[in-house]
């Protein structure tokens, strides 16, 4: 699958280093007491890693604070979402803390700061065309769809946002996409349910192709 690279890719790089290496000095601090509070609640792992797929479907290992335990019922199957969330999880959700590692992710290149957010490499099949569409940019850490119902809209309502952000990608768009971000996060609208964990997985729209 080959797609082109989004215009004035270099002037959004920029902005991406500037802005992401400016955000990681000045929140460096809470960035350390996170880790070491999760560290010190037990997890044996603050970070969370996961491949996703970005620009172009290239897979890349994104990071997020821990939130959830790896906790196992007596045949080894992890529990249920609700009851692997650790006593912090719902806060740092809430407060969209657990996306401050995706700052490294930026400034490694793998990210933008404002974009599609980046889904699993498993849902590349069950894209329509015009879905698809998401990957001609790199993922971002917010991005049109989550200032705009963020997990209260359907996954069709998600990825038409995304297909209206990468029509029409400008730097004047970003940033009001990352002043709406701050009232979205100020506001705890729309964070991952009402107790803040993941909605259903994709599977597929109904004129969904495969590629």
């Amino acid at each position: 699958m080959e797609l082109n690279v989004e215009k004035g890719y270099y002037l959004k790089r920029a902005f991406d280093l500037i802005l992401g290496s400016s955000l990681l000095i000045v929140l460096s601090p809470l960035f350390v007491l996170l880790y070491a509070i999760l560290k010190a609640s037990g997890c044996d792992q603050a970070f969370f890693i996961q491949k996703r797929a970005g620009l172009n479907g290239k897979s890349f290992n994104l990071m997020k604070f821990r939130t959830m335990t790896d906790c196992t019922d007596a045949h080894g199957r992890l529990l249920d979402d609700h009851l692997r969330i650790h006593p912090l999880g719902n806060f740092i959700r809430m407060t969209s803390l657990d996306e401050l590692p995706q700052l490294l992710n930026v400034i490694k290149g793998d990210m933008s700061i404002v974009g599609p957010r980046p889904l699993l490499p498993e849902y590349l099949p069950l894209y329509t065309p015009d879905q698809l569409k998401r990957h001609l940019v790199k993922p971002g850490i917010t991005g049109l769809a989550q200032v705009n119902g963020r997990n209260l809209i359907t996954w069709d309502s998600k990825f038409n946002y995304d297909k209206i952000y990468v029509e029409n990608c400008s730097l004047g768009l970003d940033i009001k996409i990352l002043f709406k971000t701050l009232m979205v996060v100020f506001s705890a609208r729309g964070v991952n349910g009402s107790h803040g964990l993941p909605l259903g997985r994709f599977t597929g729209s109904t004129e969904s192709l495969a590629i």
